[in-house]
């Protein structure tokens, strides 16, 4: 079929729907009315209308449009694949990455990946271009990706500019007024924090979400182009080692839910020293997990 496109294989399947609601030999709407009722141009109508025709469907005669017969599975259209953004094809890569143990020195074919992932060639590369900004994938001389990994020394240096990163805001956040709405958050993940130290038994899995959503709002309050660029990464990488570490998984998310109220409390003192150094204390622990993560992959060197 010339026309693929998922508009005209969404409105062909809607026609479809609405031929079988009516009786063999009833006349279909005005393009104009299928066209609003369809949601789409009058172009796409027309094609449609002209599949119809030609598997004797309907049957066009000057602007009658005549229901010949009831559409069966066969006539039915499969649209193309649903293509990733960005932002889901960071998920799926690190996800690929941790679940074939992908060492570093892998050469990335772009074609086959692109398939695999379900993304457009051209979003695949201008990811592999900002992952490259992170040390995780190199461009070769000759054109192509190679992937450099997640390696123990990656993940001491990311773990201490994390920590650089987010004392800073620590420190920024503990000098807040009373009245800006940051304490307000923090009151809320708080609570979000006690209740689920409550049931932390059956739920400890719910903390992985909550865990994004502390180190989020901690560093919201530094407003700064690259702080936001390299968080991102920060948070992607640090979020996937955890899911895959299960090792002592609970007793791990509950010292951390401990560590983040222990944190809250020292931001409330507004005690900067304090504040930053129960972060420190925290963010050592993450270190460790992420370290400890890596220490089941046989590449991490």
């Amino acid at each position: 079929m010339a026309r693929t496109n998922t508009r005209f294989v969404e409105a062909y399947n809607e026609l479809l729907n609405l031929c079988d609601q009516l009786e063999v030999g009833a006349y279909l709407p005005s393009e104009n009315a299928l066209s609003a009722q369809l949601g789409v141009s009058r172009t796409v109508i027309r094609s449609a209308l002209t599949r119809l025709d030609d598997c004797s469907i309907i049957a066009l005669d000057g602007r009658e449009k005549i229901l010949r017969r009831h559409s069966n599975v066969e006539d039915r259209l499969e649209g193309p694949p649903v293509l990733l953004g960005i932002e889901e094809l960071e998920s799926r890569f690190l996800d690929w990455v941790l679940r074939m143990d992908v060492p570093p020195g892998t050469v990335l074919n772009v074609a086959q990946l692109s398939k695999d992932f379900s993304v457009a060639t051209h979003t695949l590369q201008e990811f592999f271009s900002s992952l490259s900004r992170f040390g995780i994938v190199v461009r070769r001389p000759r054109g192509g990706w190679v992937l450099l990994g997640f390696t123990k020394n990656y993940a001491v240096e990311l773990s201490d500019f994390r920590t650089v990163l987010e004392s800073n805001s620590v420190r920024h956040l503990a000098a807040l007024p009373l009245d800006h709405e940051i304490w307000a958050r923090l009151d809320s993940l708080e609570q979000e924090h006690l209740d689920l130290l409550l049931r932390i038994d059956k739920d400890f899995h719910d903390f992985s979400p909550l865990d994004e959503k502390f180190h989020a709002v901690i560093n919201s309050v530094v407003v700064n182009r690259f702080v936001k660029e390299f968080q991102k990464i920060i948070s992607l990488v640090f979020h996937y080692h955890f899911q895959w570490n299960k090792t002592h998984e609970r007793e791990r998310n509950e010292d951390a839910i401990r560590e983040h109220l222990a944190l809250i409390e020292a931001l409330r003192s507004r005690d900067a020293d304090k504040a930053e150094a129960a972060a420190r204390r925290h963010l050592a622990t993450s270190k460790q997990t992420l370290l400890s993560s890596l220490e089941t992959n046989s590449h991490a060197t």
